[in-house]
C-alpha cells in the first residue's frame, strides 16, 4: 500500500501529519503536484512533478495508483476515480469518499458548478481548522492501523 497526495490544494499541515505518518508507518508517500514541492529527506517520502494543465496530477496518481492504496485529495471527480479502481480516498478535513456517499458528493459538486455558471455567488469552502486538521489525522491513523492490523506487510 502506498499513499498519493493530490498536492497542489494540499493545506501544509496536512503534508506535515502525512510526513509523519510515512516515517512512523514506514509506508510510502508521494505528493503529486504542478510544481515541484518540498519534502523532508525520508526514504518514504518523495515529490513528482507533473505538468501544468487540468487533471494532469489527477491523471498521474490514478494511473499509478494500485487498488488498495489511499488518495488524500478534495477533488471529488478523481476520489471517484480512486474509488471504481479499488483504492480509498481521503479528503484533508478528514472524510472518507465511499461508494455510498461518492454520488452525492458528484451531485452536491455539479449542482454548485451550476449555480455558480448561472451568476450565483456560492462562496468558498470553510476555512480549513484545527478541527479538521484533527480530524484528518484520526481518520489516517484508524485507517493505517486497521491496513497494518489486516496485514502481515
Amino acid at each position: 500500500m502506498q499513499i498519493w497526495v493530490d498536492a497542489d490544494a494540499c493545506p501544509n499541515p496536512i503534508k506535515q501529519i502525512l510526513f509523519h505518518a510515512a516515517e512512523r508507518w514506514k509506508i510510502h508517500v508521494t505528493l503529486v503536484a504542478n510544481r515541484l514541492l518540498p519534502v523532508p529527506p525520508s526514504r518514504y517520502i518523495k515529490a513528482m512533478q507533473v505538468a501544468a494543465g487540468f487533471d494532469v496530477a489527477d491523471n498521474e496518481i490514478v494511473r499509478r495508483m494500485q487498488a488498495g492504496d489511499l488518495v488524500v485529495t478534495g477533488d471529488i471527480p478523481l476520489a471517484s476515480d480512486v474509488l471504481q479502481k479499488g483504492g480509498h480516498a481521503l479528503n484533508p478535513r478528514g472524510s472518507f469518499y465511499t461508494a455510498d456517499n461518492i454520488r452525492e458528493y458528484l451531485s452536491m459538486r455539479q449542482f454548485m458548478e451550476e449555480l455558480r455558471s448561472s451568476g450565483v455567488e456560492t462562496g468558498g469552502p470553510a476555512a480549513f481548522s484545527n478541527a479538521d486538521r484533527q480530524a484528518f489525522a484520526n481518520q489516517l491513523d484508524k485507517f493505517l492501523t486497521k491496513a497494518y492490523s489486516d496485514d502481515s506487510r
